[in-house]
């Protein structure tokens, strides 16, 4: 009792101590109020400091007259004053996604670059005896050895290391820091580690997480053996560690693992190791990325503990196993990017507590199952990139049953859907993200759209969509990006349609044909990065509110009906943007100067307007610049040498079809990196400048249709990359030089046109092996056609598409290269399908000889033209076998004999022209030829349809009247005298030569003398020629 008694009154006692004590100071509560970090550590981490490298001076609270306890990234004992630990991780950015701008990215990396730290680490760090927390991820340290002397700091639990820029092998005294709990040595990009095993972790017997990612584990053949050891692991990261194989070992003891990521490795044999499924505990299993083949297997059936299983990015080729829809704890399961098939059954809704179901990009087929509609706890699903073939509103219908109100995504791009969306949709109330892009769904966009009010990614392009936009589009308050283009809606779109939509990042519905119609003076309430109006109907006037954009860096209004001047409020813009695209309206006024725009690799599209005046200058950050089809005219020369000393960036350079003049600039040598180049359908006029050989990098070179002179000079021997030269409709002559066909092997478009080249045509072409366009028409070359033709190995092909995209946005191609060809008569203009052409065109030249048979061998050729030179001979007997021949041209020849049989093979074949020849015989029969005009035929020996000469022979007829003569059949004397003629005059001939033997010898020796005679006469004439 008294015991009890003292022991209460010395608890009220200082209970009363405290609160008198917290009454002087209230800080006291937190203990911390008159701590100071120790004099000895303070100077530590000055040390420490001086051997850092910090190029924003992030540690500049780091002085030596303050407590250090205050300094940023120091946290200390809050009763001793000890450093405790040591927060010195830099801040990546992000990952970049599908939204964001590659050029603020960039900038974004860069800005992180300078603000890592590097340099060396200061031995200092063993003063702080009781730092047992150190986090140095995310710097640049120069690839220099982790320090041996972290291994002394025994007080460390925590050691963060990740992508901290260390190289070469880990030291093994790491394996001193027996109180470990978290060891992170990974890293993607800036840490280049390796091992030559792993001893030195089972020293470590307290440690809980273990990541190695990144890490050179190739040579280290003890992992699991070492591992196994450390009991206490509960999760083990080792993705990208260049893993072939593990021996297993006999005694496996990870109860205690959780965790397991074995992702973008390559085992061997491309199947899962077998140790891998005596871990039943795991609750995360990552195999991800490794190239698995064959069906999932059943070992990993009895891992039903699994929460999360990912085995993404292999190449698993079953369908779903039964089994893995009983894994009723599994929340998270990522199949996608295998080749799985079948269908999903009905078991899915045994996946009870389902989370996130991801089976996008597989090959499975069938209708998702209703039962799916069972698996209430789903927040995500994936079912992307299959073959589902079924109505949209099936699956809508059969998640409205208890999915509906959790579910935040649902991602069904590119699976074949069709059907109609339903106007139940405004249920799915949580949804985030719905993504229906490149299917077949046709009908209106629901108005309940306007009930999805957690809306933030909306994605409907490239769908049937009809009628026009729902106003209640304009309730979704929390949605950020739309993609509704590539649709067929129609109408009105007014200010109601966007009264909410404040949180607007981006809005894409290139193409669409809808029609805005607001006030003049209209202020969206969104701010936009990406604005993507293409195809609307914006014009007359142009929509001033798109001046109020401040952060828009990407900008498509083309095509937009707009006839009007830009107002100088929106050129102001222009140094933010990194894409603009003005291109297809009726825009007039001149161009002013552009000379900033703030991010590298801006594009620039103002090509199919009316735009007048001088070229402007451009800033030289602009990569992708088309001014193509205006009314500018002036020098260029002003527009090329602006910023002389400054590399440019520019890709692509387009000022075709303008009114541009005078002689093409000798200031190309800062204009390296150009890939593509197109001054044609102007009216320069000089030569090609030498300077031009600057741009090696150059593929593709378009001068057609100006004034330009002078040879092929070899100056061009340096662009080695080029796959298309357009030359075409202008004044070069001299030689075709051999080195085309030596120095660019890559060709793919030769267009020499209506040029005044002349001699013979190059043998070397034939080395040409890509060409799949070849027009020398309209020159004065002479000599025969080179028998190699049949080299021409991309004509012969009828599958494969040579000619690549040369310019690429985004991941998108850009629609650039085109080509005024003559294709059955008619100049056209090829754009998009230009790779798919395979054309041969000689005509209007001086060549002649016979038509290489080797040419029938081009099996790919779709348009041949050889019409108007000096071709003798027959035409080739199998040209038949040219089956893909849509347009042939042989007239104004010398062609004899009749046509091959085979010709009737071209079944394709829809312009043919063999007139002005000297061809005989019956024209051959099929439906093809006889359907062509008679003109086709006219000017030869021909006969038979469409020809009026049907090959018919008038006899005429026999007198059948009595003349006195007896009966019988009449003898025809003429062909009694023929025959009787012949028999006299060949034994005239042939019988003293027969019988005489001294002059059948002599008559032989004058026939070898006068062949050999004209066997030289023909050699010097060749050789002249």
């Amino acid at each position: 009792m008294d015991g009890s008694f003292r022991l209460r009154a010395v608890t009220l006692t200082l209970f009363l101590v405290f609160l008198t004590l917290a009454a002087i100071d209230p800080k006291f509560c937190y203990g911390n109020s008159e701590v100071h970090c120790i004099q000895s550590e303070q100077q530590a981490l000055l040390r420490f400091k001086q051997d850092l490298t910090d190029p924003l001076n992030r540690l500049a609270s780091w002085a030596g007259d303050g407590d250090c306890c205050q300094w940023k990234g120091v946290v200390c004992n809050n009763v001793t004053g000890h450093v405790q630990e040591l927060h010195l991780r830099s801040f990546p950015p992000p990952l970049i996604d599908y939204f964001s701008i590659v050029a603020r990215y960039e900038a974004a990396i860069q800005s992180y670059a300078q603000s890592m730290f590097g340099g060396k680490i200061n031995p200092s760090l063993l003063d702080l005896k009781y730092l047992f927390y150190l986090d140095l991820s995310y710097n640049n340290f120069g690839q220099f050895p982790i320090p041996e002397f972290l291994g002394s700091m025994k007080s460390l639990r925590y050691l963060n290391l990740f992508n901290a820029g260390f190289g070469d092998l880990i030291p093994p005294q790491i394996g001193n820091l027996s109180n470990l709990h978290y060891l992170n040595l990974g890293g993607f990009g800036y840490n280049s580690l390796s091992v030559n095993n792993l001893q030195w972790l089972s020293s470590l017997p307290l440690l809980q997480v273990l990541d190695l990612s990144g890490v050179d584990l190739s040579q280290a053949s003890d992992l699991l053996q070492v591992t196994n050891k450390i009991t206490s692991l509960s999760e083990l990261w080792l993705s990208h560690c260049s893993l072939g194989s593990i021996p297993p070992t006999p005694n496996s003891n990870f109860s205690s693992l959780a965790t397991l990521d074995l992702s973008f490795n390559s085992f061997e044999n491309a199947l899962i190791p077998s140790w891998v499924f005596g871990y039943q505990n795991l609750v995360a299993l990552n195999l991800s990325a490794n190239g698995f083949q064959g069906p999932i297997p059943i070992g990993l059936q009895n891992m039903t503990s699994l929460k999360h299983l990912d085995l993404s990015a292999n190449n698993f080729n079953s369908s779903i196993p039964y089994w893995l829809y009983s894994f009723s704890h599994l929340e998270f399961l990522n199949l996608r990017k295998n080749l799985l098939q079948g269908k999903i059954t009905s078991s899915i809704k045994n996946l009870t507590s389902a989370i996130s179901i991801d089976l996008t990009s597989n090959q499975l087929d069938g209708k998702v199952p209703r039962s799916l509609g069972n698996v209430c706890s789903l927040r995500e699903l994936r079912l992307s990139d299959n073959k589902l073939s079924q109505e949209v509103s099936e699956i809508l219908e059969s998640l409205l049953r208890c999915v509906s109100y959790g579910l935040e995504v649902l991602e069904m791009y590119d699976a074949q859907l069709s059907g109609h969306l339903i106007k139940e949709l405004g249920q799915f109330q949580n949804l985030t993200t719905l993504s229906l892009e490149g299917n077949s769904i046709w009908g209106p966009i629901p108005i309940s759209i306007g009930k999805l009010s957690s809306l933030r990614f909306l994605d409907l392009s490239t769908n049937q969509f009809n009628g026009t936009l729902p106003q209640s589009f304009g309730e979704l308050s929390k949605l950020e990006y739309v993609f509704i283009g590539g649709n067929m809606l129609e109408g009105v779109v007014s200010e109601t349609h966007f009264a909410n939509l404040r949180r607007l990042k981006q809005l894409s519905t290139t193409p669409t044909r809808l029609t805005l119609k607001v006030s003049p003076n209209w202020i969206p309430p969104f701010q936009v990065g990406i604005l993507g109006l293409g195809s609307w109907i914006l014009g007359p006037n142009f929509p001033l509110w798109i001046c109020s954009q401040k952060r828009v860096w990407s900008l498509d209004i083309s095509n937009t009906n707009i006839t009007d001047a830009i107002p100088p409020l929106f050129w102001n813009m222009s140094s933010q943007f990194n894409y603009l695209n003005l291109s297809h309206n009726h825009i007039y006024g001149e161009i002013p100067n552009i000379p900033m725009t703030l991010y590298p690799s801006s594009m620039i599209d103002m090509s199919s307007n009316s735009f007048k005046g001088s070229l402007p200058l451009i800033s030289s950050n602009v990569s992708f610049l088309d001014l193509s089809n205006n009314l500018l005219s002036g020098s260029i020369s002003h527009f090329l040498c602006y910023k002389k000393n400054e590399p440019k960036q520019m890709e692509l350079l387009n000022l075709g079809k303008n009114l541009l003049s005078g002689n093409i600039s000798y200031c190309w040598e800062n204009w390296q990196k150009l890939l593509v180049l197109s001054l044609g359908n102007n009216n320069f006029n000089g030569s090609i400048p030498t300077s031009i050989e600057h741009l090696s990098l150059l593929k593709s070179l378009h001068l057609s249709n100006n004034k330009i002179s002078g040879k092929l000079l070899h100056f061009l021997k340096n662009c080695t990359d080029l796959e298309i030269i357009d030359i075409s409709e202008n004044k070069f002559f001299g030689i075709i030089p051999s080195w085309i066909g030596q120095r660019h092997s890559s060709l793919i478009i030769l267009n020499l046109r209506s040029n005044n080249f002349h001699g013979s045509i190059p043998k070397q072409l034939c080395a040409l092996t890509s060409l799949q366009i070849l027009d020398l028409s309209h020159n004065m070359l002479f000599g025969s056609i080179p028998r190699c033709v049949n080299n021409l190995n991309a004509m012969a092909s009828t599958s494969h598409n040579i000619l690549q995209d040369l310019f690429v946005v985004d991941g998108d191609s850009v629609d650039f290269e085109r080509a005024n060809l003559v294709i059955k008569g008619q100049v056209l203009e090829y754009t998009t399908n230009l790779g798919l052409l395979r054309t041969i065109d000689l005509s209007k030249n001086n060549l002649s000889g016979e038509i290489p048979k080797e040419v029938t061998s081009l099996q790919g050729l779709q348009s041949m033209n050889l019409s108007f030179n000096n071709l003798t001979g027959r035409i080739p007997e199998n040209l038949g076998a040219m089956g893909s021949l849509e347009s042939l041209d042989f007239s104004e020849n010398k062609l004899s004999g009749r046509i091959p049989p085979s010709m009737s093979n071209l079944s394709f074949l829809s312009k043919l022209n063999l007139s002005m020849n000297n061809l005989s015989g019956r024209i051959p029969s099929s439906t093809q030829l006889q359907s062509l005009s008679a003109s086709s035929f006219i000017g030869n020996k021909l006969c038979g349809p469409p020809l009026s000469d049907n090959c018919t022979i008038n006899y005429a007829k026999p007198d059948t009247k009595d003349k006195g003569s007896s009966g019988g059949r009449e003898v025809d004397w003429f062909y009694v005298g023929m025959a009787l003629g012949f028999v006299v005059g060949f034994w005239v001939v042939w019988g003293p030569l027969l019988m005489n033997k001294k002059w059948r010898i002599m008559y032989f020796q004058f026939l070898d003398r006068m062949g050999y005679r004209f066997w030289v006469f023909w050699h010097k004439l060749d050789r002249m020629l």
